[in-house]
């Protein structure tokens, strides 16, 4: 049987209202548990951003983007992850087109 390999990139936000060390160590978290998963491509930490609109009464939030290559049940298993961790504001997984 052939494994299919897809090309994702996922992005959460952090709140801010967690200390320095705790939102590095939520980001280390989830480089960890992708990189057990997946092939990680790239990790872009674009660090702490206004919101587009508020979220639970908070205007910032620490972003990363994590662009990786998995098989297709490695998005469901990170986003269930994302819903159990405290600290998590918002988050989404998207394949990428095949290029």
């Amino acid at each position: 049987m052939v494994e299919h390999i897809n090309k994702y990139e996922t992005i959460f936000i952090v709140d801010t209202a967690k200390t320095e060390e705790e939102i590095n160590a939520i980001v280390e978290k989830f480089k960890s548990l992708i990189e057990s998963l997946a092939t990680i491509e790239s990790v872009d930490v674009w660090g702490k951003r206004r919101l587009a609109y508020e979220i639970n009464d908070k205007n910032e939030g620490f972003y990363v983007l994590v662009n990786f290559a998995s098989n297709p049940e490695v998005p469901k298993e990170i986003e269930r992850v994302y819903r159990i961790t405290d600290g998590i504001l918002r988050y989404i997984t998207v394949k990428k087109d095949d290029e």
